[in-house]
Order: structure tokens, then sequence, then C-alpha cells
């Protein structure tokens, strides 16, 4: 059994979806799982795009701002969610040991995590947001447009922190279902929502950019109002409680002992995608805009397959808890055979429909032709990402983040921006040498994940 000294009291009740998630049909629990945790991933996507959607409508200038400015945002984001994977791999690990009094101990932790956190990035956004974005050397329209996005999106991190425990927290201890309905509905009020705040239409107020962030802000913080009511009243796998709280900090460092690993991956993976942004400024805005753009595109692509790629990171966790490694082991292997599958698929949508796809967007010819070829490049890397993400996140999810974030920073810093440096100055591929360098950086990343999994060190993890 595992355990933490000194709770007391019995908070946690299973009042529904209690279904033992470590017996029975693999594949039947990977679609119970997978399934609300796709169409949440999608969810979560959509919102963003079709703020892009709008933003698009304001110039390249706005494009290219608020795209580097969310390529910092998700810098910080994947910071977050790594520091919160310690919280999901602790959580699925005592619910599948049968130990909620755990996870609810563990959850009120991460509720301290968060606060700081938030604190923390609001002082950022407040003071640093224009030199930021300084530091690329793009046009000054640029960054007047970038830094007010990205201002709102940090001093209101607050909403998205606390939302994103409390999904976490969901989703690792059994219940996709409830996050996905939290989702969609917020989703949906951000889709209504984002044109009114951009354009000022109606009663309300022409915020440009400022209003496409701020929408975020807003729906994220009407989600999270929602997710604690569900989480505290008993209407998910795992009731919470704050009686019997108390400060702990060996709680606090165990999660964040997993969690600091996976947000060194998550946090630099981001950062070299800034980095390279900044490669590809000298080759003009448009190219910038398409390295947007296709961000943008690509995150879309590969969410909702991603969503299979988290429930097997559960499944696996619960399944290691439970003691039973090779179950995890199974889980994983089929898991990333459907990601595949699904990945093949969206590649062969991106090659024969990159330019209308791009053209949602916006229908520059300039920015629509460059933007088609890194799609197409792009696919290379999309053959790849079911075992990539798949093994990665299974691996996270029993808490063994060490070795993920050591293969992702070899690669990252050893392959993909050597590779995107030069690339471009050896070769005639000019700013297409760029995402060339991304597409071997997954390629190599996604043999070593196969190598060391196979390995089996992460049977004996201990959390």
């Amino acid at each position: 059994m595992i355990n933490l000294e000194g709770m007391t009291g019995s908070p946690v009740r299973v009042v529904r979806s209690d279904r033992d998630l470590t017996k029975g049909s693999i594949i039947g629990n990977l679609w119970t799982l997978s399934w609300p945790m796709t169409i949440s991933s999608t969810i979560m996507m959509l919102g963003p795009a079709v703020d892009m959607i709008w933003i698009g409508k304001l110039g390249p200038a706005s494009i290219a701002g608020v795209g580097i400015s969310a390529m910092v945002v998700m810098v910080i984001n994947s910071l977050m969610m790594g520091l919160f994977m310690g919280l999901r791999a602790m959580v699925a690990r005592f619910v599948g040991a049968g130990d909620n009094q755990a996870a609810n101990h563990v959850s009120q932790q991460a509720f301290v995590i968060s606060i700081v956190f938030s604190i923390f990035m609001a002082v950022i956004g407040l003071f640093l947001a224009e030199p930021i974005l300084m530091l690329l050397g793009v046009e000054a329209d640029v960054v007047t447009e970038g830094a007010a996005y990205m201002r709102i999106q940090l001093i209101g991190m607050f909403t998205m922190s606390f939302g994103m425990v409390l999904q976490s927290i969901m989703q690792a201890s059994g219940d996709a279902l409830t996050p996905m309905k939290i989702s969609i509905g917020t989703r949906l009020f951000h889709v209504a929502l984002c044109p009114f705040l951009i354009f000022g239409w109606w009663i309300f107020p022409q915020l440009g950019v400022s209003g496409a962030a701020l929408t975020n802000v807003i729906t994220h913080g009407v989600g999270g109002v929602f997710a604690i009511w569900v989480l505290f009243s008993g209407r998910t796998r795992l009731r919470l409680t704050l009686k019997n709280y108390r400060f702990d900090g060996n709680a606090i460092w165990r999660m964040v002992k997993i969690g600091i690993p996976a947000s060194v991956m998550g946090m630099q993976r981001s950062l070299s995608d800034f980095i390279l942004t900044w490669f590809i400024v000298p080759y003009g805005t448009a190219a910038v805009a398409a390295h947007s753009l296709i961000t943008r595109v690509d995150t879309f692509v590969f969410m909702p397959a991603m969503g299979l790629g988290q429930a097997a990171g559960v499944l696996a966790g619960q399944n290691l808890g439970a003691g039973k490694p090779e179950r995890s082991a199974r889980t994983t292997w089929l898991a990333a055979a459907l990601f595949t599958s699904f990945m093949i698929i969206g590649s062969l949508i991106m090659w024969f429909w990159a330019e209308p796809v791009v053209r949602i967007f916006n229908a520059d010819p300039g920015l629509v032709e460059v933007a088609g070829k890194f799609l197409r490049i792009q696919i290379g890397s999309y053959l790849v990402y079911g075992v990539l993400m798949v093994l990665m996140n299974c691996l996270m999810g029993m808490g063994d983040t060490f070795i993920p974030m050591l293969i992702n920073v070899v690669t990252m810093w050893g392959m993909r921006v050597p590779l995107a440096h030069y690339l471009p100055q050896i070769t005639d591929l000019g700013v297409y040498g760029i995402r060339w360098a991304m597409v071997i950086d997954a390629v190599v990343g996604a043999v070593c994940f196969v190598l060391y999994f196979r390995l089996g060190r992460w049977k004996h993890k201990k959390i």
C-alpha cells in the first residue's frame, strides 16, 4: 500500500465512474479515457485556433506578434504542466493502489504550488513582456501587438493554473468525462466571446489582440469555477476536501522532484521553438507569420491524438501503482500503434490540402506558399509522433521523468537547434532547413524513447 505519513480521516468517496482501470480489457480502458481526453484536447486547441482566425483579419503584424507571444506563453505553460506532472503521477499511483486518502492529500498540496507559480508569472507579465519580445529583434509594431497579448495572458495565469490542477486531478483519478464536459462548455463560451472583445461588437470595447488574451483568461476562470464545484461536491471519481488540511513540504517536494524534469523537458522544447523563431526572423514577417500559423496547425493536429497518449499515461501509472508493470507495457505499445494510425490520416490530409488549410487563417499568397511548404515538411514529424508522445506520456505518467528529460535535452540542443542554425547556411534549403531540423530531431527522439522504454527501468520507479 502506498501511503503518506500523518494523514487522518477519510475524505474521499467514489460516487460514480468507479470502474477499476487496472483490470479488464486494455483497449476498453483506453477507449474509456481516451475519447473524452481526445475531445478535451481538440476543444482546448479550438479556442486559440479561432483566435488566430480573427486575429488574422487584423494584419500580419498582429499574427506575428500574437504568434511569438503565444510561444512564450507555451514555454510557461510547459513549465506549469511539468510541475503538475508530479501531481498526475502521484494521484494515478495512489488511485491504482487504492489509497484515495493519499490522493486527496497531494491534491491539496498542489494548490500551494499553483498559487506561488501564478504570482511569479504575473510579475513577469507586468514588467518583462516588451523586453522579452525585443530580444528577438522583431519590428516595433510586432512588439506592440505581442506585448499586449502576452501581458494579459501572464497576469491572468492563475485561472489557467488552477484549471490545470483541477483537470489533472480528475483525469489522473480516471475520470476523463467530466473535464471533457467542462472543456466543451468553456470553449463554446470562448468562441462566442472572442470576436466581441477583439472587434468591439455590440456593447463591448474594441480591444484587438488584448481582447483575444482576455477571452482566454475569462474562459479559463469560468472553467475553473465549475471544476472546483465538481471536485468538492463529489460529482467525480475523486472527491476533494480541505478537511484536516496541513501544509506538507515533503509532499510538495516529492511532486516538484517529479515535476522539475518534466518542466525542463517541456520548457526547453518550447524555448527551442522560440529560438527557431529567432532564426526565422531574418527571412521576413511572412516567414515568421507562416511559422506561427503552422505551429498552431501542428498543435491542432497533435492534440486530438494526444488524448490517447494522455490516457495511456494515466493507465500506465495506475497499473504500476497496482503492481502490474507488464500491463503498463502492453497499454503503452497498443496506444502508440493507435496514435500512429491517427497521425498517418492527418499526414495524408496535410499532404493533399496544405494550402487550403493555411487559407483558413490568411489568404496572402506569399504566406500561403511558405506555410504550405512548412506543413508538408512537418509530415515527417507526424509519422513518428505516435511513438514519441505515447512513450513520453507513459513514462511521465508513471513518475519516470529524468531520462525522458535527458533525451529531450540532448536531441534538442545537440541536434535540433544546431541543425536549424547550419542547414540554411550549408544547403540551399533556406528557411525550410529550419523545419527539416525539427523533423530530424523528432525521428531521433522517437528512436531513443523506444530503446529506453524497452530497458524496463521504469518498472522499478519509486515515488
